[in-house]
């Protein structure tokens, strides 16, 4: 398989999946600073130009990050990457989505890629603080979500994946998270193939 991902993004919480899973696969750096999205040969993969993108064994590409998620902890079950009942699974996507969606989508987007959403630099400082909004208060729906321990269903799950590049974010430019993340992003943390991916990608693990 190719996993095809930018350092430090949402596709780290795909890489790190799939290290746990103890996958064979080949790493594409996608530099989308550079354009590398845009790229004929990367369009063909991933007409959407986004990140991550994760070619299969029979040549079929997944994008979003949910659905390689869902697709890896269906396909290999034994890793018990979801609780494996009905509510338990609709848990971890809701809270999945929402971190993606809301957390990820509506708040640090405004932080990131703060021209997205305004064509003038006089309001870009009133996009990112509307975005830093949104991430608050998401962390503060996911502080009451989170056990006072443990991971998010008290079991490594696709969903703590997604919850850790959020926080990886948040860690890196400096925003205090709420006491239930905090202890969350630690206990990540300690997870060996977290920290190798991490170091894969470039980043000093603390």
């Amino acid at each position: 398989m190719k996993l095809y991902l930018t350092p430090g993004s949402c596709s780290t919480g795909i890489h790190i999946l799939m290290e746990e899973l103890d996958l064979v696969f080949e790493a594409h750096i996608v530099n989308l600073m550079a354009g590398d999205q845009n790229t004929p040969e990367y369009l063909t993969q991933n007409p959407k130009a986004t990140i991550p993108t994760l070619v299969r064994d029979n040549g079929t590409a997944l994008t979003e990050f949910q659905a390689i998620a869902y697709w890896l902890a269906r396909s290999y079950p034994k890793a018990g990457l979801l609780p494996g009942n009905p509510d338990g699974d609709a848990r971890v996507i809701e809270l999945m989505d929402y971190v993606v969606g809301t957390i990820h989508g509506q708040g640090f987007t405004r932080i990131f890629t703060t021209d997205r959403f305004t064509p003038s630099k006089d309001d870009f400082e009133a996009v990112k603080i509307q975005g830093m909004d949104i991430v608050k208060r998401g962390f503060a729906v996911i502080n009451d979500i989170l056990p006072s321990e443990g991971y998010v269903m008290g079991m490594f799950t696709i969903a703590d994946a997604a919850l850790f590049y959020v926080e990886f974010w948040a860690y890196k430019i400096g925003l205090a998270m709420p006491e239930n993340c905090s202890r969350h992003y630690r206990l990540m943390l300690e997870r060996p193939k977290v920290r190798r991916v991490l170091q894969e990608e470039g980043y000093r693990v603390d």
